[in-house]
């Protein structure tokens, strides 16, 4: 007799974002799933993946929210790391295998920071073979733990910030600020060649992401957990979809331009030329994001939130698109 079928989970709507605090030990996705299982959302997705060795900052976003998901992969990122000297693994990160040892060099703060300086600004890197990067369908990851290398073209990196924060005879550690598409797995490797050796990254904690999101809290994955059940307790952690653009100008419309801009069409008003904006319909109802023109004179719908996300946007509180 086969085995009674498992009783179909309800979804519901959930507009919004968490800034979950990742535990190590467990993918982006398969947070993302016991997240989005707590909430009963129907639509959710992360944005700037964590490897499970890293824990930090990770982005969930849910119904409406998953509509600006792009705008959080192309954010800056700050790392807190601590580079191992010595052993290099296959991976890059303590779970890889050591595929190279080296001496190394005594250090101090002037060598150091020497050899720091060279990874600072606009940068190429080479993409690390366990990455998700694909090269004729398959994932690289896929192919290294095949033992197959491949070719990988350098492409430009731009780290901000790059600071010493401590050291000792065979480890540093570092924060960082960088674009999107910089792997710290591979700065790490990069850094201790740099040094006259080889190393690995023995931990990584992301502390920041992009420049709006930086003013919230993020949520420990147990500070969920201990609100399962209860909906309303899970909702007061999120923030509405327009917190993550923050950082971006913002427009308020009349009743007739805001019906137009909510059906996709371009409407007149003085914004900042050429830069996405934030729109709003009076009362303090998100529409969505906006382009303006290159002359500033009007602007264009980029992405709309649904009626019902525009609802709950008006009752978050905002006056102007701005939360304290």
């Amino acid at each position: 007799m086969s085995a009674p079928a498992r009783p179909r989970r309800e979804r519901r709507t959930v507009d919004g974002i968490l800034l979950l605090d990742k535990p190590e030990g467990l993918s982006s996705n398969q947070v993302l799933q016991r997240v989005r299982r707590l909430y009963g959302a129907e639509k959710a997705g992360h944005t700037g993946s964590l490897d499970p060795l890293a824990s930090g900052v990770l982005p969930l976003c849910f119904g409406q929210a998953t509509k600006v998901a792009g705008l959080l992969l192309d954010a800056d990122k700050t790392y807190a790391t601590r580079v191992a000297l010595g052993r290099r693994t296959a991976t890059g990160d303590r779970e890889g295998e050591v595929v190279e040892t080296a001496p190394v060099p005594a250090l101090d703060r002037t060598t150091i920071e020497t050899a720091l300086a060279q990874f600072r600004g606009r940068t190429e890197q080479v993409p690390p073979m366990y990455s998700a990067l694909k090269k004729g369908g398959q994932a690289l990851y896929a192919l290294a733990r095949q033992g197959v290398t491949v070719e990988r073209a350098p492409r430009p990196i731009l780290i901000t910030r790059l600071a010493l924060t401590a050291f000792g005879a065979d480890w540093l550690e570092l924060e960082i600020t960088c674009s999107k598409g910089t792997y710290i797995r591979t700065l790490g490797e990069d850094i201790a060649r740099a040094l006259g050796t080889v190393g690995h990254l023995a931990t990584l904690r992301r502390t920041g992401f992009g420049g709006a999101l930086n003013r919230y809290p993020s949520h420990a994955l147990v500070t969920l957990e201990a609100r399962a059940g209860d909906p309303e307790a899970l909702n007061a952690l999120l923030l509405p979809v327009d917190a993550a653009l923050e950082d971006l100008p913002a427009m308020t419309l009349d009743a007739a331009r805001a019906a137009r801009f909510r059906h996709g069409q371009e409407v007149a008003g003085a914004a900042p030329a050429g830069l996405h904006v934030r729109v709003y319909a009076t009362p303090n109802v998100f529409l969505g994001l906006g382009e303006a023109a290159r002359d500033g004179s009007s602007v264009r719908p980029l992405r709309l939130m649904s009626p019902a996300a525009e609802v709950a946007a008006a009752t978050s509180g905002c006056s102007d698109g701005n939360r304290d």
